[in-house]
């Protein structure tokens, strides 16, 4: 196991500009709540792109191979990036300048941030483990993620925000145990061990903020998707398969839910169906969403599509949700699906035979903005209404791009 401890994360840390010194308002004019966030993984670039003229405002070099998905602060002033060797970057929006950076890992997956904007967590393949930042990318903990014997260590597949739960909730893939770790300064103390009397605190116990709860299962998982409430995670294993469902005050599996192949439960959505709640997936293995009553985990409907696909997207102010076929013969296709009848409306194939994949909504969601997933790209928007293609802008292979204040009102799978 490559060492990278409290240390060296320490000695890592660059400030590039002191926080005192920002400005107080955007140097520009765009809308800050109507910006996308575009990582062009072609050429190793960021583009601020304006959401009200689509149009790019900035463009900057980024940190070698960006993981696709940037996280926001709840202002929407600030964005995280993390890079896969482990590199945090804390970007101003306002100012269009990197403010500091700190490498949290040597092998990092994803970065989550806090519900209050006050703290950073990383997920890590290497070392095994969970590194906590303040906001300022400053170290405050660094957590290892071994089980609760002691005995095994994990990769850490996933961090999340828990913004009602004030707390982050990580995914081990190695170890069968989904971890809590909470942020709330009045969150109540953990049992180590064993406990005589929990109501007078008699036993051993450790605090509870900043310290793993562990929800132990019978499966591994390695991919989940939070209920709107955050009482609950669907979860798959790393195999694919059965999902199962694990609620996060009892802290163990309370159903079981039955998707073919590997869904792709981090890109999941959900809406309103005939008064129900239903989450809709796409699948990494099979040509087909899946869609799910939450509130009794049934299957309500498999929608077959064009092929294995990556991410599905909606908005509230529209009734399609778009699905993609990138890892697939049809990767150049978009499949709209009505929600209100769940049934295919449409298919989208602007440019044969090359990668089209990855909808993002503009902060009205009048219009839709696909990734053309190639070297010579481009983000084309299309009218999310009419399906009608209207603006082509030129990008080197984007990868992941988010709208500031879909991505702030809208945790990872929840968003509508």
């Amino acid at each position: 196991m490559p060492e990278w401890g409290e240390a060296q994360i320490r000695a890592s840390r660059i400030e590039h500009v002191k926080t005192a010194s920002l400005p107080r308002k955007p140097v520009h004019k765009a809308d800050p709540l109507n910006l996308f966030v575009v990582v062009e993984t072609g050429d190793h670039h960021v583009t601020i792109l304006d959401g009200d003229r689509l149009a790019p405002i900035h463009r900057f070099p980024s940190r070698f191979a960006l993981h696709g998905g940037p996280k926001f602060t709840p202002d929407g002033r600030y964005v995280f990036f993390a890079s896969r060797d482990g590199w945090i970057s804390k970007f101003d929006l306002y100012s269009l300048q990197t403010v500091a950076e700190v490498r949290a890992g040597i092998n990092t997956r994803n970065v989550a941030v806090s519900g209050d904007g006050r703290w950073v967590m990383v997920a890590n393949y290497l070392p095994h483990s969970l590194t906590l930042l303040d906001a300022d990318l400053n170290l405050v903990k660094v957590l290892e993620a071994r089980d609760r014997e002691g005995k095994k260590t994990s990769r850490v597949s996933a961090v999340y925000d828990a913004a009602p739960r004030k707390s982050f909730v990580a995914a081990l893939k190695d170890i069968p145990e989904v971890w809590e770790v909470s942020y709330d300064e009045k969150a109540e103390p953990i049992p180590a061990g064993l406990i005589h009397d929990f109501r007078y605190g008699e036993g051993a116990f450790i605090p509870g903020r900043f310290n793993p709860r562990r929800s132990v299962l019978d499966d591994y998982l390695d991919d989940f998707f939070f209920t709107p409430d955050y009482s609950a995670l669907m979860a798959t294993s790393r195999d694919g398969g059965k999902g199962q469902v694990v609620h996060l005050d009892v802290r163990r599996k309370i159903a079981s839910v039955d998707i073919p192949g590997m869904p792709h439960l981090a890109s999941g959505i959900t809406w309103q169906y005939q008064g129900r709640t239903v989450m809709a997936t796409p699948n990494l293995k099979e040509g087909v969403v899946t869609v799910i009553d939450i509130q009794d985990w049934r299957t309500v409907k498999e929608i077959r599509t064009l092929g294995p696909g990556f991410f599905m997207r909606s908005h509230e102010n529209t009734r399609y949700a778009w699905v993609d076929a990138m890892m697939s013969p049809r990767k150049d296709t978009l499949l709209v699906i009505d929600k209100r009848t769940l049934e295919v409306a449409g298919e989208l194939r602007p440019v044969p035979g090359k990668t089209l994949a990855h909808v993002e909504f503009t902060r009205d969601g009048r219009y839709a903005l696909a990734s053309l997933w190639e070297m010579d790209g481009a983000l084309i928007v299309f009218d999310a209404g009419s399906l009608k293609e209207v603006k082509r802008i030129p990008m080197k292979k984007p990868s992941g791009k988010y709208n500031v204040y879909n991505k702030i009102t809208r945790s990872e799978g929840t968003s509508h």
